[in-house]
């Protein structure tokens, strides 16, 4: 492949180019006016109670909301028609494999629930399973949200409550009981109040700098829990490029190459409308090269392209397009192995009171993730291809750098006595996700010191866990019509 690295543009102009001059301009006026204070912004919170109480959030109403079998469906349309067999199949393995797979059902029912109107980078497909441990620029094991598919402009209750619901399905899926489901609902939103409260005490610049490393996992877990935080970050220190290496690839004549490993992962030449793969990703990795630092760009010139697989990923992704790319360095032994995932429209535009025009949803993906996870990787970036055959956004990040993330499987009642802990660490990561791209002293605010938020919203989630049992048993039925 013969892509462009001097098409790197400089930092200035990747800046302005990002926001718009004239929004430059107006941000010039912007850092000079007053701004209300943090106790200002914090009654403002509070005030918004009187218009929508945090009692309100427990409510749940299943009438007139849309078909979720015809969302499924309506999504499957336009996904790799090969591939849908495998995701309905996916999906049907439990309740909570349908919810981690029906972000956008969850989304159209969301947005018929109470909501504050205070705005943050939303997540948009927050559960319990897009939480977990990977490695920051620096090499240091985070614990954070690492899903940014859906990442758009929303409420911020909209994460919360998905959350919660994530956790009573996985809690009843491993095994607990109602009461036990309803606990961790709770423990998800009590600890996203209580942290965004330490965070409404805090400056713009500490809070972009926080990060949940080990020490601080530590110190929020009980001592009885230290054995399992230090088996999976141990775990999650193995699982670099060179382990991925080993498991994605082999080497025969001094040539390493992919190894397919069907349905996950296969070797192909040719899309279905017979463009070259090669031609197609050439595309993508010359529009990549430009979303890059100049750094990163200089860095990534050392690589050269060696082979691709096309890869399924996710439950919720499946039938999206994705490639794995294997790249070597200019010795031998210094392997780089990237990401090309298909980014297409979030579930949350079309829910949204006010949706944004997105001109590349590879770079809503890739920003949005840079603004609230606070350490992306390195290689982070989004491209394009535009033609008359092959069209589409892309972004592009390594694949499994030190990543650990955590699996329910049914059955496994020891989940369910070390789900609270877990659950309260996604509260705290979602927190410091929106209090770095909103505002935490009108949120804290609004959440309040009670426990009426918490309550509330785990009785919607015990509500919703119901509704998300009785939706896969609809695509169950549909998938064996």
């Amino acid at each position: 492949m013969a892509w462009d690295y001097a098409s790197a543009r400089d930092a200035d102009r990747a800046f302005f180019r990002l926001i718009g001059e004239e929004r430059a301009l107006d941000m010039l006026g912007a850092f000079t006016a007053d701004r209300p204070s943090r106790m200002e912004r914090m009654e403002a919170g509070r005030l918004i109670r009187k218009k929508v109480p945090r009692s309100a959030h427990g409510t749940w109403n299943p009438a007139k909301r849309l078909d979720p079998i015809g969302i499924i469906r309506r999504q499957n349309a336009t996904r790799i028609q090969a591939l849908i067999a495998l995701r309905m199949e996916r999906m049907a393995a439990s309740p909570f494999a349908f919810l981690r797979g029906s972000a956008a059902v969850m989304a159209a029912d969301l947005r018929r629930t109470p909501i504050s109107q205070i705005e943050v980078m939303a997540c948009g497909d927050m559960h319990i399973a897009n939480c977990g441990l990977f490695a920051s620029a620096e090499r240091q094991l985070v614990f954070a949200i690492n899903d940014f598919d859906e990442v758009y402009p929303g409420p911020w209750e909209w994460d919360v409550k998905r959350l919660a619901a994530s956790a009573a399905v996985a809690t009843l899926h491993v095994g607990g009981s109602a009461k036990q489901a309803r606990a961790d609902a709770f423990a998800a939103v009590e600890s996203y109040a209580r942290h965004m409260r330490r965070y409404a005490e805090m400056g713009s610049l500490e809070i972009w700098y926080d990060l949940i490393d080990e020490q601080k996992i530590l110190a929020a877990a009980p001592p009885r829990l230290h054995p399992d935080i230090r088996a999976a970050t141990d775990k999650a220190r193995t699982r670099g490029h060179i382990r991925s290496l080993g498991k994605l690839t082999q080497e025969a004549d001094g040539v390493r190459r992919l190894v397919e490993e069907p349905p996950a992962l296969i070797r192909e030449t040719h899309l279905a409308d017979g463009t070259p793969i090669t031609e197609m990703l050439d595309a993508v990795l010359t529009s990549y090269i430009g979303s890059l630092p100049p750094d990163r760009a200089r860095l990534l010139s050392r690589y050269r392209l060696v082979d691709i697989a096309r890869k399924v990923v996710g439950v919720g992704s499946v039938g999206t397009s994705c490639w794995v790319i294997l790249m070597e360095g200019m010795d031998a032994g210094d392997p780089l192995i990237l990401q090309v995932k298909e980014a297409r429209p979030s579930v949350l535009a079309a829910h949204v009171r006010k949706p944004i025009p997105v001109s590349n949803e590879g770079r809503r993906v890739v920003m949005g993730q840079r603004l609230i996870q606070g350490s992306p990787d390195v290689f982070l970036g989004y491209g394009s291809v535009a033609g008359r055959q092959v069209s589409g956004d892309f972004f592009l990040r390594q694949l499994a750098d030190m990543k650990g993330g955590f699996s329910f499987d049914e059955g496994e009642r020891d989940w369910a006595g070390k789900l609270p802990k877990l659950v309260a660490l996604c509260g705290w990561a979602l927190a410091l996700a929106h209090a770095k791209s909103g505002d935490p002293a009108m949120i804290a605010g609004y959440c309040g010191r009670s426990d009426a938020l918490p309550d509330a919203i785990a009785t919607f989630s015990m509500a919703y866990a119901d509704q998300t049992t009785a939706d896969h048993a609809a695509l169950v039925a549909h998938v064996g019509a």
